[in-house]
This record gives structure tokens, sequence and C-alpha cells, in this order.
């Protein structure tokens, strides 16, 4: 598996907005807004990491399990809603994790901006007043960089998460270069690209995981890179 920058693990084009980065240890966020939030954005970052770490000292297997926990009523939101979601997708709840704090911290911003996008790692959470497009990066893939996404205000705001078996850190079981999920949440759209990938370990896979992934309650769309081989289902809008 190789490695590259988080920074281009997705191109995001929309030129009006501000953009800046913030980062909190393993929490490295690009954000594009209307005015430069930095403070802001840090503060919501340190409040949801707070929520997490304190609830991994509470129940330690939220932290490393690979399947679904019980719901717990008492726990923080962002906890409950990364309990739901990967639920749905049958993953571990930490698999959402990226597409929670990217979804959190996007709403957080949206008090003092009309227009926030907010990039953790691949995975996006977004509300803008114009039409976004995204690149879809695929490591080494002859497709990385050239399949593009539209995603117009109406749809808006709405999640955007990326999984890959050949690119990063983060654990996969299959080798999907890349796997993009659009959910109307990131902490959805998170967990079921850690499960569709999960699924695809060659191109005769695409079809199957197309198939299983839009099944997942709250799934819109899915898109799907193997070397040079490509598939689609659902909502997305390709340019």
């Amino acid at each position: 598996m190789k490695y590259h920058e988080r920074s281009y693990r997705n191109k995001v084009s929309n030129n009006r907005l501000v953009s800046f980065h913030v980062c909190v240890q393993e929490t490295d966020l690009f954000i594009c807004s209307d005015t430069d939030l930095s403070d802001l954005a840090l503060q919501s970052i340190y409040k949801y990491r707070r929520f997490l770490e304190s609830y991994i000292k509470y129940r330690p297997e939220f932290l490393s399990s690979l399947y679904p926990l019980d719901d717990d009523k008492l726990a923080p939101d962002i906890v409950r809603d990364m309990l739901k979601t990967s639920s749905l997708a049958s993953v571990g709840p930490m698999a959402s994790v990226a597409g929670a704090i990217a979804e959190y911290v996007c709403n957080d911003l949206l008090s003092s901006s009309k227009n926030v996008i907010v990039e953790n790692g691949g995975d996006i959470y977004l509300n803008t007043e114009s039409d976004v497009r995204v690149t879809i990066f695929a490591g080494d893939s002859p497709l990385s960089y050239k399949i593009n996404l539209l995603l117009k205000p109406d749809r808006m705001p709405i999640g955007i998460c990326t999984s890959s078996g050949t690119v990063g850190h983060s654990l996969s079981f299959g080798k999907a270069d890349a796997v993009c999920v659009i959910s109307k949440s990131a902490t959805m759209a998170d967990a079921a690209a850690t499960a569709i990938g999960n699924m695809v370990r060659d191109k005769s896979e695409i079809k199957i995981g197309l198939e299983r992934g839009a099944q997942i309650e709250g799934v819109l769309g899915i898109a799907i890179i193997v070397g040079e081989h490509f598939g689609a289902i659902g909502d997305v809008e390709l340019i």
C-alpha cells in the first residue's frame, strides 16, 4: 500500500472561497469558506476529539472493533451517529470517523459562513451556494484525476467520501483504487465506502460492490475505480 499526502486524495474546485488548513494530531482538515474560520474550526475539532477520546476510554472496543456495536443512548451525538451508520454498513464504528469529523465541523462552521467545504483525508462534507466539482484521486490508476463528480447546491448539504485499498493508511480488505460514496451524511458515506471497498478485490467485483453498496440505507450514489476500470450507480453526475 502506498501513502500519498492527504491533501491530494481528492481535489475540490470552488475558487471563490478562502482556503485554509487546521490540524490537531491525526485530524488534518482542509477547509474552504467565505472567510478564514481557522479559530472556530480549531475549537470544533478539539470539541469532537474530546468527545471521541473520552468515549473510547469508557468503551475501548469503540476504537478497535471491526464490527458494529450496540447503540448507546447516553453517548455524544457524534458517537451515536457513528454507531448508527457503521451498523447500517456492517463495519466497525471507527470506519466512519473521518467523515463524522468533517460533517460535524462543517455544521459548526455553517453558523458563520454560508459556504463551507471540509475535507478530511479524502472525506468531504459541504454546503455551498454554487456548483462544486470533486475530482477523484485513485492512486496509480490511469483514471486518477480523470473522473469528476458534479455536486449542485440543491443536493446540499451532502457528504462524499472515498475509501481505497491501494492508497493511504486506512484499513481496507479490498483492492479498489477508489470507492467513492455520496450520501446526505458524510458519516454514512465514510462507513459505506469502507464496507464497499472491503467487497472489491479486483475488476470483476466492481458490479457486486455497486449493487450491494446501493442497498445500504442512506447511500445515494457510488463510483468505483479498479485500475483502468470504472463503474457507477445511483445519483452520480459525471463531468
